[in-house]
C-alpha cells in the first residue's frame, strides 16, 4: 500500500524532451474534492468521483492528461503526486501503485490546499534542498501542451537564476470572465529566455462583472495557480504564513522509521487547521512573486463547472456524445 509517509520508488530517471533545461521536479495535485463538477463527474461515471479522476474529452482523466503533459518536462522519478486516503482508489485507477512510476503521497484526509501544496514541499525539500518545483492541478484542460510545458520551462530556468523568486504562469483571458482568479501584473522585473516576467502587484478572486472588465481591458491574466518556485522559499513561506501547518508537517517528516511517520502524519493532520494556500499564502507571499504571461497560441481552461466544461469543449469545437445526455438531462 502506498502511503503519504514512504511512496514508492520510481524507476530509472527519464531524460525531459527539453534538453539542456533545468530539471525542476513537479507536484501534482489530486486531492481536491470537485464538489462543483459533481453531478457531471455522476453523469459520466455513476459515482461521485472528484474530476481529476474523470475523462471528459475522451478516454484519458483530467489527471493522466496532467501527467502525460507534465512527463515532456519532468521525469518520473521527479514527479509527485498528492492525493488523499479517500481518493486513493481512483488514484490506482491512473497510476499502477505496484510498479515504479510517478511518487505518491497519499494524505490521511483532506486539510484543504495548503497542506496538499506544503506536504509534498517538505517532502521534496528533505531530499533536495536546492530544487525548483513546478505546481499543477490536475483539473485543467491545456492544449498545445509541449508549448505550455516549454514555457515552464522557462520558468523554471529564471526560478534557478533567481532563486529567491517564485512564478506565477497567468493564462491571457479571452473574455470578462467572473469565476476565475485574477492577476495583475505590475513592472516587468525580468525575462526567461525571451518571455517577459513581471511583479505581482495584486490578485483578484471571482471578481463581480464590472471588476472583470476592468481587470479584461487592463491587461490582467487569468490565475492558473501553476507557479514554479524553490522549495525552500515554498517552505519559508508555509512556515511565514501558516505557522501551525508548517510545524505539524516538519514533526511529521522527522519522524523514524516508516511506521512513525504514518503515525506522525496521521497525528498531523488530525489536528491541523485547514487552509487554503492561495488566500493564506500565495496572496500574502512573503518574498518575491512574478508572474509570466503564457504565450497566446495557447489554450487554457479552468474545468471547474460543468457549464464551463461544456462551453469550453464547444469552442474547440467538440461535442463528446455525453454532452447531449447531459444537456438533455439539466432543461
Amino acid at each position: 500500500m502506498v502511503n503519504s509517509a514512504e511512496p514508492r520508488k520510481p524507476p530509472g530517471r527519464v531524460e525531459p524532451r527539453h534538453a539542456g533545461r533545468p530539471r525542476p521536479w513537479a507536484i501534482v495535485l489530486a486531492g481536491g474534492q470537485g464538489v462543483r463538477l459533481r453531478t457531471l463527474t455522476r453523469h459520466l461515471h455513476g459515482d461521485d468521483r472528484p474530476k481529476q479522476y474523470a475523462a471528459l474529452r475522451g478516454t484519458r482523466s483530467l489527471l493522466r492528461e496532467t501527467l502525460d503533459r507534465v512527463a515532456l518536462l519532468v521525469p518520473a522519478d521527479r514527479t509527485v503526486i498528492v492525493t488523499t486516503q479517500q481518493h486513493l482508489p481512483y488514484t490506482a485507477m491512473e497510476v499502477d501503485l505496484a510498479v515504479p512510476g510517478p511518487w505518491v503521497l497519499v494524505q490521511p484526509a483532506d486539510r484543504g490546499t495548503a497542506a496538499g501544496v506544503l506536504w509534498p514541499a517538505h517532502w521534496i525539500h528533505a531530499r533536495d534542498a536546492a530544487a525548483t518545483v513546478a505546481v499543477f492541478p490536475s483539473d485543467h484542460l491545456v492544449l498545445e501542451e509541449e508549448a505550455f510545458m516549454s514555457h515552464v520551462g522557462r520558468i523554471a530556468g529564471f526560478v534557478d537564476a533567481r532563486s529567491v523568486w517564485t512564478v506565477l504562469l497567468g493564462a491571457l483571458p479571452t473574455d470578462a470572465e467572473t469565476g476565475y482568479g485574477w492577476v495583475e501584473p505590475a513592472e516587468r522585473i525580468g525575462w526567461a529566455e525571451g518571455s517577459p516576467v513581471h511583479r505581482v502587484r495584486r490578485f483578484v478572486e471571482k471578481p463581480g462583472v464590472e471588476t472583470a472588465r476592468v481587470l479584461y481591458a487592463s491587461g490582467a491574466l487569468w490565475n492558473t495557480f501553476v507557479f514554479v518556485t524553490r522549495a525552500a522559499v515554498l517552505v519559508e513561506a508555509g512556515r511565514e504564513r501558516l505557522p501551525d501547518v508548517d510545524e505539524r508537517l516538519r514533526r511529521a517528516a522527522a519522524f523514524d522509521p516508516a511506521e512513525h511517520r504514518r503515525w506522525a502524519l496521521r497525528q498531523a493532520y488530525a489536528l491541523m487547521p485547514k487552509a487554503n494556500f492561495s488566500r493564506s499564502v500565495l496572496e500574502a507571499w512573503p518574498s518575491e512573486l512574478g508572474v509570466s504571461k503564457l504565450p497566446p497560441r495557447i489554450t487554457w481552461c479552468d474545468l471547474g463547472t460543468p457549464e464551463r466544461v461544456v462551453r469550453a469543449l464547444a469552442g474547440l469545437g467538440a461535442r463528446p456524445p455525453w454532452v447531449d445526455t447531459w444537456l438533455a438531462g439539466v432543461r
